[in-house]
Parts: C-alpha cells; structure tokens; sequence
C-alpha cells in the first residue's frame, strides 16, 4: 500500500550558508540604524538652524545699541563701509631689492591717500615675479587698519597723508633686482563714515537780538 503523505525532506545549513544569513541581518540592521541615526540628524540640524537664525537676528537688531555702548575706539570699528572705486584715489608704489644673504626678498611699499576720506582698512597682496613672469615670492598685508598697534596694525590712513612700510619673504635668488618685477593688488578697501549719533552743530540758534527784535506781547488796556 502506497502512504499518500508528503515527504518532508531536511536540509542542513553549511558553513557558506550560515555565513550569507548572518551578513544578510547584519546588512539589515545597519541599514534600519543609519536611516534611524539620518532621520534624528535632520530634525536635530532643523531645530539648531531655527535656533541659529534667531540668534542671528537678535545680534543684527541690538547692534546699534552694542555700537552706542561700546567706548569709541570699538565703535568706530564697526562704523566703516566697503568702497572698491576708491582704490582710483590710492597711489601705491612698490620696489623690491635683491636677496639678501638669507635669500630673503625684501619689498618697500609706500601708499599715498588722495582722496578725502579716512581709509579705515585697506589690504594689499604683494607678489614679486622675475624676468620671466614666475613667483619668487607672494603675501598679504595689511597698508591700513581700524587702530593703531604693534605687530602689523599701522592704524588708519588719513586723507592727504602717506603710508610706509616693508615686507620681507625668502625667495629665489635672483640675479640683479632690475630682473624683480613687483605687483601690488588691492583686496579690500574700507572707509570710515564718522559717528552718527554727534549731534550736529549746523543748527542755528535764536540770538540776543533776535530775541529783542521780536515783538512784545500785548497788555490788556486799563479801564
């Protein structure tokens, strides 16, 4: 008599097959916690960029009370402007003389202000180049900043008036210093535009004899 019942049949798992399920679900679970660990990313970075952007606009709207409390040396820092068409009343001449010693080149730079206005930062990027247009040496300085003290902050460029200074970097040598070729590019240039909470003196006032020219007021008539 033939048994109509299936039969069931096992299979052991090898080495090989063990090994891919076990990289299946390790694959798996990676992909469930990175996609977790991006959603949290996303709604973290969200609430932080609000937080950041109200910030910001709290700091724009109190600095011109900052400005005002700040003491005038401070104030007057943030008191400039951007002016790229006033590089036209700068006069900036360079020259660079031949290695030292050290193989060190070293640039004299003098810069003359013939404009009206105070230059409250103005950046340069000297370059010096030899007879066949190649960099000996490059950097950037600083001809003017908001105040004067050491270490590379000369102050202010008043009008009228001309600044001097040196810069020094190692270079190639060069064979003569009529084989230096030096180029001054101006970066950035900044003015002063001056306090404008000073109450202004144009404002005419009443005098004396304007007060007594004006007319008396009428007294009531006696009976």
């Amino acid at each position: 008599m033939v048994s109509d019942y299936p039969k069931i049949t096992y299979r052991k798992h090898t080495f090989f097959s063990a090994l891919a399920l076990g990289l299946a679900a390790v694959i798996i679970a990676l992909i469930v916690c990175c996609t977790v660990i991006i959603i949290y990313g996303m709604h973290f970075a969200g609430e932080e960029s609000q937080k950041f952007v109200a910030m910001v606009e709290d700091a724009v709207q109190g600095l011109p009370a900052l400005q005002k409390s700040l003491p005038p040396v401070f104030a007057d820092m943030l008191d400039d402007y951007r002016q790229p068409e006033y590089s036209a009343q700068l006069e900036i001449t360079a020259k660079t003389a031949s290695p030292d010693q050290d193989g060190r080149l070293r640039t004299s730079i003098s810069v003359v202000n013939k404009g009206a206005e105070v230059v409250s930062l103005l950046s340069l990027r000297v370059v010096v180049l030899d007879s066949q247009g190649q960099i000996l040496a490059e950097s950037n300085e600083w001809a003017a900043t908001p105040f004067a003290a050491e270490h590379d902050w000369p102050g202010p460029l008043m009008p009228g008036s001309v600044r001097y200074f040196t810069c020094s970097d190692r270079g190639a040598a060069a064979p003569s210093a009529g084989d230096l070729k030096t180029q001054v590019e101006i970066t950035d240039v900044r003015l002063w535009s001056g306090r404008k909470d000073t109450p202004s003196t144009d404002t005419p006032k009443a005098s004396e004899t304007d007060k007594s020219a004006s007319p008396a007021p009428a007294s009531a008539a006696g009976v």
